[in-house]
């Protein structure tokens, strides 16, 4: 086991002549805030700005120093007077990849956060900035990481971003800066958790087993919209998985848009879940071998579920794909469905088109986010940076790679599953938007139940459940409650 105090992450190595490191330093600016919540008044100290990411360089054998590598956006919120050998802190970031950590950082956890509508009530352009009195802060400092070439992060002079755009060097990369931060902080025996959403619970999965792999053991793990194995959601010809973990959340989209008249949400969700267990996926895997009355009765089933029509499930032999099920649900009504959070709806651009091109929840709170992580970064916590800030990192998710799963689907169980009996003391929370159709319930409801893990730990890992979608915390209701259970749950873990 590698010291995890001392010099970590890859190594390079090198024949020819090597250029002199760039003269890179941490950007970091300090202010101090005041958060009043219904339970008294938190005096907090936000740094943000960029912190550089440095990485050993070895040439011919022989230790040349730690090179800096990137620079790395990082906003961290720590409580003052708290006693940093008992402080938790987590470290949050979210997905894409290829996505900044403003979702999370704005929508749920952080001291501050964004007014930008819900569905059916859009906030006019450009939204706002309030005080969040339900902000994690309360029971945990907190430091928001922007992964490389998203938000205000970038490579060095003469670096390549396409170093840090994949799935290993993103999780060597962002591991890396959480120990350079504990380290610079000296936060060693504070209780640590990681805080993912999306593409960020693979990535919290797998840091998970890196950091404590290193030394550094965790607390827990909060997982936001999970995705673990993206084999049972990607809708890949002869492999029918996907169209069964989705139907779930597509019964639940009809029944929000009143495809299934007197009839309660849990009712509907629960007789989709059952027959997506058992018999749906005998019905697909037998193709053509269906007899005329077992298909008509299939197609029958999938369509009063779907709210679909019968004639459109047959045209699609049983497999309604997703992308194709926001076009057609509401075509009738000149609309699309959102898929981040399936109760978004919007004008359809073509009437006809087999597929939505657009996501309407995305596009409804997207300028409100961004313009209020620029206010917050520029105005209040006076970064004066001046460089493009980019929620998405431009063409980082088209060009991700995935090498280490080749001919494989890509998967974090087996990390997810060696972090947790590696450590006995780990726990999971996982949060699930009904209306969520990028990382669908039943889909990360299976992830859960192949952990090999054993049977007493199945009671570490926690599912909380909200009726709204993707960023569930979009929704009011959802924000408040979810923001009550994972303040309650880091609590829980933290306690000594």
């Amino acid at each position: 086991m590698s010291d995890p105090n001392g010099p970590s992450g890859p190594s390079e190595t090198g024949t020819g002549p090597v250029p002199p490191a760039p003269d890179v330093r941490d950007e970091l600016v300090t202010t101090r805030h005041v958060l009043v919540t219904p339970d008294g008044e938190l005096r907090y100290t936000a740094r943000a700005g960029r912190v550089v990411l440095r990485q050993d360089h070895v040439e011919d054998g022989v230790w040349k120093g730690r090179r800096p590598r990137a620079q790395v956006g990082v906003t961290a919120y720590t409580l003052d007077g708290a006693d940093p050998l008992t402080r938790p802190v987590t470290f949050a970031f979210n997905g894409g990849p290829g996505s900044s950590s403003v979702w999370l950082h704005l929508g749920l956890l952080g001291p501050r956060r964004v007014v930008a509508g819900d569905a059916g009530a859009p906030v006019p352009p450009p939204g706002g900035l309030v005080d969040n009195p339900e902000s994690l802060l309360a029971v945990s400092d907190l430091v928001f990481v922007d992964p490389v070439s998203t938000g205000s992060s970038r490579v060095v002079e003469g670096g390549r971003p396409g170093d840090f755009h994949g799935f290993t060097a993103d999780v060597e990369s962002v591991g890396e800066v959480i120990r350079q931060w504990v380290c610079a902080e000296g936060r060693w025996l504070s209780p640590k958790l990681l805080a993912g959403e999306s593409y960020g619970t693979t990535r919290a999965a797998a840091l998970a087993e890196h950091l404590q792999d290193a030394g550094m053991y965790l607390s827990g793990l909060v997982l936001v919209s999970a995705v673990l194995n993206f084999g049972v959601i990607m809708f890949t010809p002869g492999d029918d998985r996907a169209f069964a973990r989705y139907l779930p959340f597509y019964a639940a989209t009809a029944h929000r848009h009143g495809r299934h008249p007197g009839r309660e949400l849990a009712d509907v969700v629960a007789e989709a879940e059952v027959y997506a267990e058992r018999e749906y996926p005998a019905v697909l895997a037998r193709g053509s071998r269906l007899a005329p009355d077992e298909r008509a009765g299939a197609v029958a089933t999938v369509a009063r579920l779907t709210g679909l029509t019968e004639a459109y499930v047959d045209r699609a032999d049983l497999r309604v794909e997703h992308l194709h099920f926001f076009a057609e649900l509401l075509r009738d009504e000149g609309l699309v469905v959102g898929r981040l959070d399936s109760r978004f709806t919007g004008p359809a651009a073509d009437g006809t088109a087999a597929q939505v091109d657009v996501d309407p929840s995305s596009d409804a709170v997207l300028g409100a986010y961004a313009a209020a992580s620029q206010h917050l970064l520029h105005a209040e916590l006076r970064v004066q940076d001046t460089a493009p800030f980019h929620v998405f990192g431009p063409g980082v998710n088209e060009a991700w790679s995935y090498k280490e799963f080749e001919n494989a689907s890509v998967s974090v169980l087996d990390r997810l599953s060696r972090a947790m009996r590696q450590n006995p003391h780990l726990k999971v929370h996982v949060a699930f938007g009904r209306y969520d159709g990028a990382t669908p319930v039943a889909a990360a409801e299976d992830d859960l139940a192949h952990l090999r893990i054993p049977p007493e730990r199945r009671a570490d890992v926690e599912r909380r459940y909200y009726e709204a979608g993707h960023m569930m915390y979009v929704h009011e209701p959802s924000r408040r409650q979810q923001s009550a259970d994972l303040a309650d749950f880091v609590r829980r873990v933290t306690a000594r």
